[in-house]
């Protein structure tokens, strides 16, 4: 299991967890020479995520497999086609890249709509163009995956942790290991909240106390660190090519890198829940 190397946190503030704001370019270009030094080979950006992708563009990606995301329609004035080659045009301008490793949907269900099939089929001449190698779409839950079956993807990014097990407990991990796209997870710290001790964590999360602090108690028991633990479930999973992880400082990364590759217990039952004003930073009201 690789780590691959969110970047939102270059363009704009982001996560429960973050207590140092945006990343300044001069700490974005630390951290890219270290991911680079420690074998982490893929970044995740996207359009949606403020100036992400000229912050990497300016530092120099070369290196580096990029993944971006075709952002959210706003209006039905271009077509399909003229929206996908405009966004992926002007991504590949600011990253300063002739073509993109992965390129998804930020909002996949667009894909149902009445123009979905021409949708798709854009992704796919972005493909053939060699613009993209591979498309796909990032998910919010299997929900959009059994949606969406019509259609066939090289890359699946979708959320997965302790406690948001839906993707392995409905299947759907297991079904996409067997079809074969790429599987990376984002969301393994849940925006950081798994790795915050209690007395951390935002009011907000009050209702959930109870299952929290089953969750760190089980960790301490294991004797691991929330870091190990939150990595070592993913790491458990075959079926998961790349975790998407951001950070704010160099020290971080190297952290995550080292937690990454460790075998722990399964997590018992208990830790986790459907409960979706937990598990989708979405709905948080903090």
């Amino acid at each position: 299991m690789m780590v691959a190397l969110g970047t939102v946190q270059f363009g704009l503030r982001y996560g429960v967890a973050n207590s140092v704001g945006r990343v300044s370019e001069d700490a974005a270009k630390d951290i890219l020479h270290l991911a680079s030094e420690l074998g982490v080979d893929t970044l995740d950006t996207a359009a949606a995520y403020g100036n992400s992708e000229q912050v990497l563009g300016r530092i120099g990606v070369n290196r580096f497999s990029i993944i971006s995301k075709i952002p959210p329609r706003v209006d039905n004035i271009e077509s399909p086609s003229e929206r996908v080659k405009r966004c992926v045009d002007q991504s590949l301008k600011n990253l300063q890249s002739d073509y993109l490793c992965g390129l998804l949907l930020h909002r996949p269900l667009e894909l149902l709509e009445a123009d979905g099939f021409e949708l798709y089929d854009s992704l796919l001449n972005i493909k053939n163009q060699g613009l993209a190698r591979k498309v796909g779409v990032s998910i919010y839950g299997p929900d959009d995956l059994e949606k969406l079956e019509a259609f066939d993807f090289d890359l699946i990014q979708a959320p997965m942790n302790i406690l948001d097990r839906r993707l392995e407990n409905s299947g759907w991990l297991d079904r996409l290991n067997k079809q074969g796209p790429e599987v990376h997870i984002r969301s393994a710290f849940l925006q950081g909240l798994l790795l915050m001790n209690e007395a951390e964590r935002p009011e907000y999360f009050k209702p959930w106390r109870g299952l929290l602090r089953k969750y760190d108690a089980w960790v301490a028991s294991q004797e691991l660190t929330p870091l190990q633990a939150c990595l070592g479930y993913l790491y458990n999973h075959s079926a998961i090519s790349k975790v998407v992880v951001g950070v704010d400082t160099p020290v971080q990364l190297r952290e995550i890198v080292e937690a990454a590759n460790i075998p722990i217990p399964s997590p018992p039952e208990s830790l986790q829940t459907d409960d979706q004003s937990l598990i989708n930073p979405a709905l948080w009201k903090l």
